[in-house]
């Protein structure tokens, strides 16, 4: 049986931390489905599709990635769905550990048959978030680093500037 894994995030935008999370799960996994999910809490710079679009360019090497738009469902309920055995999390810091371990933990309660893998962040990316992304791009800082080329051309055309060296 094929081991799936699903990654899911709101993904706006996707920074090479995602990335970088979704190149190791690809080693690990059959199959690594990214989920581009719908935060309540957020609103997002860029719509669904252009998400799902911006990060099937940046994992376009990797053959046993996929990538979905999803909303309106519990995560472990699209797990399910698509037949995702494990839901995969970066972790950067000891908060994303504490955060995640409880959304690990209700996950348990109500899908026992999913299981949460962790990844540490690679040390260059401890500091990338999107929330940090989008302030840095919205002031004209080249974010050429931190983000796929895909993401710094769509952040250059969303909100204007020279966002790369």
């Amino acid at each position: 049986m094929a081991k799936i894994a699903l990654f899911p995030g709101s993904f706006d935008p996707m920074t090479n931390g995602h990335l970088d999370t979704v190149q190791r799960a690809s080693q690990l996994f059959d199959k690594v489905i990214v989920a581009v999910m719908t935060n309540t809490a957020k609103k997002p710079l860029f719509s669904s599709n252009e998400r799902v679009a911006l990060i099937e360019a940046a994992t376009a090497d990797l053959p046993n990635v996929s990538v979905v738009a999803q909303a309106g469902k519990l995560t472990v309920d699209f797990a399910h769905e698509m037949d995702a055995k494990f839901i995969i999390r970066g972790l950067r810091n000891a908060n994303d550990l504490a955060y995640e371990a409880d959304i690990a933990r209700v996950n348990a309660v109500l899908d026992q048959s999913i299981e949460t893998v962790f990844l540490l962040a690679d040390p260059a990316y401890l500091s990338v978030s999107s929330s940090m992304i989008k302030e840095v791009a919205t002031f004209g800082g080249d974010v050429s680093a931190l983000v796929p080329p895909a993401v710094v051309q769509a952040l250059k055309q969303r909100l204007g500037g020279n966002h790369e060296a």
